[in-house]
């Protein structure tokens, strides 16, 4: 469902299919977690609707000579994560993951979103949310560290806060220290199998890609580990082993000094 709003179903013309994509993916996904945890009861099995970014940002002008410009309103992006998560909820999800974020007002959207359809339907789920550190300036798409983010999004109390995609476990290590240091809630980590290379494939196998992410684990920056682009069945195999009988992170005791959101930290 990470694609399943009528922004980025606009671009095929299957923006009234919406509703249908994710009623009938948590489905799906229901039938496969009550089939593997029949198999074994002692691991059981959860339905995360993922809620992913669009092709059209909040925080950033798609003109260059207008700075000004926005390719849509907060209201509209609202809108359509309503009628997502609507469909998420309708289906049976487990918990709601807003992940892959690159702006910081996209995820405020998609957490308004998420409070809007709970007030309608009085079921409130938890709530995971995952931000993508773009490059190793340590940064979002549209400029935030990590830290003015979690603060951005800390009003959301989400179940756990983390980091996926766009960088390997190795690269993404540094962002996630400084998120486990701040956030009152636990941490998780979904990367890459390492960087692509020049074709767009990723070279590291499931035994590179896990060692990392076990590594978070033991050093108590992690409490959710998993794969994002480029894993496979076989990776997701070894970073779980690789995490397997590891202390979870434990959640520091008192909220952080609010700063002020999208700046440096102050000292």
């Amino acid at each position: 469902t990470f694609s399943a709003t009528w922004v980025a179903q606009s671009d095929y013309g299957t923006e009234s299919a919406v509703l249908d994509l994710n009623v009938e993916a948590v489905r799906l996904a229901r039938e496969a977690c009550a089939e593997w945890t029949a198999k074994d009861p002692s691991k059981p099995r959860f339905v995360a609707g993922a809620i992913g970014p669009t092709n059209r940002m909040l925080s950033i002008s798609p003109d260059v000579e207008d700075p000004s410009k926005r390719s849509i309103t907060f209201e509209e992006l609202r809108g359509a994560y309503v009628e997502q998560v609507r469909g998420l909820v309708e289906g049976g999800a487990d918990l709601l993951l807003i992940e892959t974020i690159i702006d910081g007002l996209g995820a405020k959207a998609a957490i308004a979103a998420v409070n809007d359809v709970a007030e309608e339907t009085g079921v409130r789920l938890p709530l995971m949310i995952s931000v993508t550190i773009t490059d190793r300036s340590g940064r979002t798409l549209a400029g935030q560290t990590i830290e003015a983010f979690w603060i951005t999004i800390a009003h959301a109390r989400p179940f756990s806060v983390g980091v996926n995609c766009a960088l390997g476990a190795r690269e993404m290590r540094p962002y996630l220290a400084d998120l486990s240091r701040v956030a009152t809630c636990w941490t998780s980590c979904y990367p890459n199998a390492g960087l692509p290379n020049a074709f767009a494939e990723y070279d590291e196998g499931p035994g590179d890609t896990a060692g990392e992410p076990g590594e978070l684990a033991s050093g108590g920056l992690a409490n959710i580990t998993g794969g994002c682009c480029g894993t496979t069945p076989d990776h997701i195999r070894a970073i779980a082993a690789a995490a397997e009988g590891e202390s979870p992170r434990r959640i520091p005791a008192q909220e952080p000094l609010t700063r002020l959101a999208g700046l440096e930290p102050l000292v």
